[in-house]
């Protein structure tokens, strides 16, 4: 298993892989913001939109590969304000269903934070699912929570579930 910064091209590469680690990451119940069903073109349009803000330095993604498979993916959104230079938000952590309870979720975690760092990136924010099982890959590696906001978004059944808001202040190199 390798994981790989995916540039504009590489990313519309893998884009049916990526969709379909989306549509089965929404078929196993996590909130990445889509109902269920979703259905596989809608997937594959989501990511190919990714590629220009790749290309324009907004997004930074990384994929698990299993040879051409992909297993995994995060993402980080870089602001594009200048007093907000310092952040960015981490996005779309996913790890397919069958890939799980491996540590390839909290593997993707840390590349992104090391990446951030790299970059310069001094602090760190997310939402997730309150109670979802990605919170306590979030507290375990260290970062803190700073709320909950009610009624956030909709989980994949249309629900309407709390959002908890994470951060995580990082050394840069």
């Amino acid at each position: 298993m390798t994981t790989t910064r995916l540039d504009a091209t590489a990313l519309l590469g893998h884009a049916g892989e990526l969709a379909g680690l989306l549509a089965d990451t929404v078929a196993g119940g996590a909130s990445v913001g889509f109902l269920a069903p979703l259905d596989r073109a809608q997937a594959l349009a989501w990511w190919e939109g990714r590629a220009a803000g790749v290309a324009a330095g907004h997004l930074a993604v990384w994929a698990a590969l299993d040879g051409d498979r992909v297993t995994g993916t995060v993402t980080l959104a870089f602001p594009d304000k200048p007093n907000s230079r310092h952040r960015a938000e981490l996005v779309k952590l996913m790890v397919h269903r069958d890939a799980r309870g491996q540590g390839l979720g909290r593997r993707l975690l840390a590349t992104a934070e090391e990446a951030a760092a790299a970059a310069g990136v001094t602090l760190l924010h997310l939402d997730t699912e309150t109670d979802s099982p990605a919170e306590h890959l979030y507290r375990t590696a260290g970062w803190t929570r700073a709320g909950i906001i009610p009624d956030y978004a909709a989980d994949p059944a249309g629900v309407l579930r709390p959002t908890t808001l994470y951060y995580k202040h990082l050394a840069t190199r």
